[in-house]
């Protein structure tokens, strides 16, 4: 029997991921069954739970392709040398979740996983999971603002962390449900808190 190639089996991954963002996007993460994955992919049962064994297990896979995107780019610029200011910082970020909000991107799902995280505790554990590394690397950016003086010398930074983080889903929500403010204004907004004389 010839050995399936490492291409084909990361193709047939792909192709189940494609059509369980389809399924939920447009049935509900809830109202999705294995079965109506295993339909939208056009393979096999066995195809697909060769895969995922499991509803749960797609959804993490979804959720570390868009999270763990998000997560390396955070990681990556806040070891940045040297130290970008935290607002340029912040507009890179800005910039990826612009691309998650758009057409094709995957923040109306990542909403999805959130409400089904509040039912859920293997989603809520999977959700946990991807946002503690988004978290720590906020912990970074704001230690490392408090040394170039751009946060104040007794700055709590696990605390600023927390706020910065909170940024991410604020924007997104914004622009997903109200199609404002733009990158631009809510960097504004960010500005005058940080420099409110």
């Amino acid at each position: 029997m010839p050995r399936v190639s490492e291409d084909h089996l990361i193709a047939r991954r792909e192709q189940i991921l494609v059509a369980a963002r389809t399924c939920f996007l447009r049935n509900g993460l809830h109202n999705t069954t294995m079965q109506d994955l295993i339909a939208e992919a056009g393979l096999s049962v066995g195809a697909v739970y060769r895969y995922f064994k499991s509803k749960n297990e797609i959804i993490n896979a979804i959720a570390e392709s868009v999270a763990g995107g998000i997560t390396a780019l955070l990681q990556e610029v806040s070891t940045r040398e040297p130290a970008p200011p935290l607002v340029e910082a912040l507009s890179e970020v800005f910039d990826a979740i612009n691309v998650q909000v758009g057409e094709n991107g995957n923040f109306p799902l990542a909403v999805q996983v959130w409400g089904e995280a509040t039912l859920d505790p293997a989603i809520r554990e999977i959700v946990r999971h991807r946002y503690q590394g988004m978290r720590e690397a906020y912990v970074t950016l704001a230690r490392r603002a408090v040394e170039r003086g751009e946060l104040a010398p007794d700055t709590d930074v696990e605390a600023a962390a927390s706020v910065l983080f909170g940024l991410i889903p604020g924007f997104a929500l914004q622009r997903l449900f109200l199609g404002h403010p733009d990158k631009d204004t809510y960097l504004r907004g960010v500005r005058a808190l940080l420099n409110p004389g």
